[in-house]
């Protein structure tokens, strides 16, 4: 697990839309088509029993249907969704990686509570609270060592790296190449520990920038002048960790970041 908490991380709820858009199982495809043709913001509705969801419908799924077709015959019954509590970074590979545009949000009792789409992702990773969890870390560092700290924003070498985790998920992985591939990432934190960069946060995005081959990273270095014993450093010895291609990569612990759900047939 890295260093910094993922109880730091925001949630789907904080950068959803609350007020949706949505449309019913029996309106006809002719309507539904005419509220996509005059709006500018939408290319296709949740479909809900009152709030409860029991589709999506998009303007593709409209093309082969007659006007008098009603929604529930052509919607797509088969959704991701996410939970308000989701973390942004997951609802975030779901949507970069699935390629769709917007993901419903739904309650545990798969009422819709709002939608975030790839624009409120990219807002939130803007929004990111970065210097927050370092200064977090740098003032836990001075409190247990009793020393003043400085910190820096520069440029690292991934070789001259460190690591203090010893493995990282696939799929997780998977979804920081698609940041890295498309300038979202968040700089790492490393800690110098008198010449010594241990990485602190950071080794999904450290792995996946290594196999884009990308020599340096932009990282947020809390600086130590005199080495002193950090148990971080203790535990990355005794696992043997010295580089990052030292760090496995855990192909069957597949984090699960979204629920399927299904129209219910009466």
């Amino acid at each position: 697990m890295d260093v910094v908490s993922d109880r730091s991380k925001p949630q789907v709820e904080e950068y959803m839309t609350r007020d949706v858009a949505t449309v019913a199982p029996d309106a006809t495809v002719g309507d539904v088509a005419s509220r996509i043709a005059e709006s500018d913001e939408h290319s296709g509705f949740p479909v809900c029993e009152r709030r409860r969801v029991e589709g999506f419908i998009s303007a593709r799924d409209l093309l082969l249907a007659d006007d008098s077709d009603p929604i529930f015959k052509v919607m797509a019954t088969e959704l991701l969704v996410a939970h308000p509590e989701m973390k942004v970074t997951d609802a975030a590979r779901v949507i970069l990686r699935s390629g769709i545009q917007k993901l419903p949000v739904v309650d545990d009792a798969g009422n819709l509570v709002g939608i975030i789409s790839n624009a409120d992702v990219i807002r939130s990773q803007i929004e990111r609270a970065t210097p927050e969890k370092v200064g977090k870390l740098m003032r836990t560092l001075e409190q247990i060592h009793e020393i003043e700290l400085e910190q820096e924003r520069r440029m690292v070498s991934l070789a001259a790296l460190t690591p203090t985790q010893g493995r990282v998920y696939a799929d997780e992985l998977e979804g920081r190449r698609y940041e890295l591939e498309h300038g979202l990432a968040e700089p790492l934190v490393v800690i110098d520990n008198n010449g010594t960069l241990l990485l602190a946060d950071g080794h999904h995005r450290v792995l996946a920038a290594d196999r884009l081959e990308i020599d340096e990273m932009d990282a947020y270095v809390i600086v130590i002048d005199q080495e002193i014993e950090l148990g971080m450093a203790n535990t990355a010895a005794k696992e043997g960790l010295e580089r990052i291609d030292d760090i496995d990569v855990v192909d069957y612990a597949r984090h699960p970041l979204v629920q399927t759900t299904k129209r219910l047939q009466s």
